[in-house]
């Protein structure tokens, strides 16, 4: 049970690890945690919209997909030339003697070979996120966002395994962060008492 509750502690932590990349941007992007919330709930759209994969695993690889960031950091595609990580290693030892070792260890090796539709799922959502994220971050900064799209455009597409994560990725970049409040039903200058 020890080790269970260490490793609670330990992925609670990673609410104050934060991703690589934040370093080009000159305001906060979301942290491990953060990523890793949105990443299920995009895999299970996927899911969803495709009509393919078991649910229950496609939320389980969402989970396992950075829990060897626990150990091993998260790096950006620059940091990526530089650094060797042993993630294999990471994820065995962050599991290593909990309830969920053998099942979250075969997960991340999964999510690495990317050969099932769940893993490829969450793979697509995994990519997916940093496009959303992009998104909020031109609300801030501009050219940064020009300048980081414009290579993103060019390497995702052909990365991504299904059609509905291809059809997502180009309906990002035409969507607005705010509409989900500024045309909802509920928004005060739409309706209600400061709709005069």
């Amino acid at each position: 049970m020890q080790k269970d509750i260490d490793f609670l502690y330990e992925v609670g932590r990673m609410r104050f690890m934060q991703r690589a990349w934040q370093r080009f941007f000159l305001t906060k992007v979301a942290n491990d945690t953060e990523h890793t919330f949105r990443v299920m709930w995009l895999a299970l759209l996927i899911a969803n919209k495709e009509k393919k994969g078991n649910q229950e695993r496609i939320m389980k690889l969402a989970l396992a997909h950075d829990i060897s960031e626990s150990r091993s950091m998260d790096v950006d595609y620059m940091s990526r030339q530089y650094v060797k990580r042993n993630e294999e290693q990471a994820v065995h030892d962050t599991l290593s003697g909990t309830t969920f070792e053998k099942e979250f260890i075969e997960l991340s090796k999964e999510m690495e070979k990317r050969e099932t539709i769940e893993a490829k799922i969450v793979k697509d959502a995994d990519n997916l996120d940093i496009d959303l994220e992009l998104m909020e971050q031109r609300e801030t900064n501009e050219k940064l966002f020009q300048s980081k799209t414009r290579g993103r455009k060019k390497v995702i597409p052909p990365k991504l395994f299904t059609a509905t994560a291809k059809k997502m990725f180009k309906e990002i970049y035409l969507s607005d962060v705010n509409g989900w409040h500024a045309n909802s039903k509920q928004n005060r200058y739409r309706t209600s008492d400061w709709h005069k």
